[in-house]
């Protein structure tokens, strides 16, 4: 199994699956980018990607989408267990260059990791005050 990979457990793929996180999740706006961030409690994270057809015609989009993708697969392993996350990108994302988005991403995943030992630790904490 590679590193890096990005297969398709790692991802959101129903529909469903994007209206919960959008529905039940919270919102994270970014200059460039908004991120629908949802804990789930499971064993491993997802993360899916919406490119409105307002940013451009299917070239531009597709290209977002490759930048964006790469971005989550050299960053994955950071996010850390149980999140469904979707990303989506405002016009600005165009301009950004891919150094910018890749750091934007790892940081994003990390605030869910750290989010998540935060949760953790608060849950050990009360369950030993009992």
């Amino acid at each position: 199994m590679k590193q890096h990979g990005f297969p398709k457990s790692a991802r959101l793929l129903r529909r469903a699956d994007y209206r919960r996180v959008y529905s039940e999740g919270r919102r994270r706006n970014l200059d460039w980018l908004v991120a629908f961030l949802l804990p789930t409690g499971r064993t491993d994270s997802r993360v899916g990607l919406t490119v409105p057809s307002a940013l451009g015609g299917a070239v531009v989009r597709n290209r977002i989408k490759r930048r964006l993708r790469e971005a989550v697969r050299r960053n994955r392993s950071a996010i850390g267990p149980g999140w469904d996350i979707v990303l989506q990108p405002r016009a600005a994302v165009l301009a950004q260059e891919f150094g910018t988005i890749h750091a934007a991403v790892r940081k994003l995943f990390e605030g869910c990791a750290q989010s998540a030992q935060r949760a953790a630790s608060a849950s050990n904490d009360r369950g030993g005050q009992n």
